[in-house]
């Protein structure tokens, strides 16, 4: 992971604390100098992280609104894959006031609809603070998660909450959640995230399509611990594939519980589009993947 000098961290701060006086473009250009080490070039862009800044500043698809709103994806994605690939939604709401609590079950997960983060697990509803979780989703309701990365589809989302039910793991406590990069259409490529909870800190795996760890890390350190392929890999890229088509780039993530996938959720931008890769020469092998010309 990369380490910030004292300047780097002073100008982060700045930035976030005028993040709202800044145009997209403007705020973009030095963000992304500030997290990749490089100024992006949005006229001729090469690199993934690059293209992804473009991306965000002209494939303005009205469409996406409702494919990064967590309540509304689950109704898309069901009509293309499936229902049976969808957690099941318990309840959805406007306000943390109107959540009947006697009416879920023990378990569950809370979450907004447009927020990165703001997702609450419950294993025993007789000993949740509620203050606590009032405060947690008040939070996230309030929040614009458009202002952190110019992700403009955030900024035109109506906040909800969404209630769902616990899908549980027997084997770990994680769930493990494969993500698919879909380039114009096809799966190239994915990551899993490994160790979440450990001492040590999260690492991610990048494997390609034919499960072979790739020789790069992007943000977070690589498990050098063989990752024994899911059993339904090609089953999951079928699906992506049927969800990624259309899009320029899409990452498609599931869930994979007990041998069932769970669709997880679409991102346009992961990581903001300015996680920076080491050795920096894979930001511009992934870039090549990416025709902008084409959906």
């Amino acid at each position: 992971m990369k380490s910030y000098s004292f300047f780097n961290r002073l100008l982060n701060k700045v930035l976030s604390l005028t993040h709202r006086l800044w145009t997209d473009k403007a705020y973009i250009r030095f963000k992304f100098r500030l997290r990749t080490g490089y100024f992006p070039d949005l006229s001729n862009p090469k690199s993934f992280n690059e293209k992804l800044q473009w991306l965000k500043l002209n494939d303005r698809d009205v469409r996406y609104v409702n494919l990064v709103d967590k309540i509304e994806a689950k109704k898309i994605v069901s009509n293309i894959i499936g229902e049976e690939y969808i957690i099941p939604t318990l309840a959805t709401y406007k306000t943390f006031e109107e959540i009947d609590f006697s009416s879920l079950p023990e378990k569950f997960v809370i979450k907004t609809n447009h927020d990165s983060g703001g997702v609450f697990i419950c294993k025993n509803k007789n000993t949740l603070d509620l203050r606590k979780l009032e405060n947690k989703i008040g939070k996230s309701l309030r929040h614009n998660y458009f202002y952190v990365g110019r992700e403009w589809p955030y900024k035109m989302i109506k906040p909800r909450i969404l209630v769902e039910e616990l899908i549980e793991n027997t084997d770990s406590q994680d769930l493990p959640d494969y993500k698919f990069m879909c380039f114009n259409g096809k799966v190239r490529c994915c990551f899993i995230c490994l160790d979440r909870r450990s001492k040590e800190g999260l690492c991610v795996n990048f494997y390609d399509r034919d499960w072979k760890l790739m020789p790069f890390s992007r943000h977070y350190p690589i498990k050098n611990t063989p990752v024994e392929k899911p059993k339904s890999y090609e089953k999951m890229i079928e699906l992506a594939e049927k969800l990624a088509q259309g899009f320029r780039f899409v990452r498609v993530d599931f869930y994979n519980i007990n041998g069932k996938i769970y669709f997880g959720e679409l991102t346009l931008y992961p990581g903001n589009g300015w996680e920076e890769f080491e050795p920096l020469d894979w930001d511009y092998k992934l870039g090549e993947w990416i025709n902008l010309n084409q959906k």
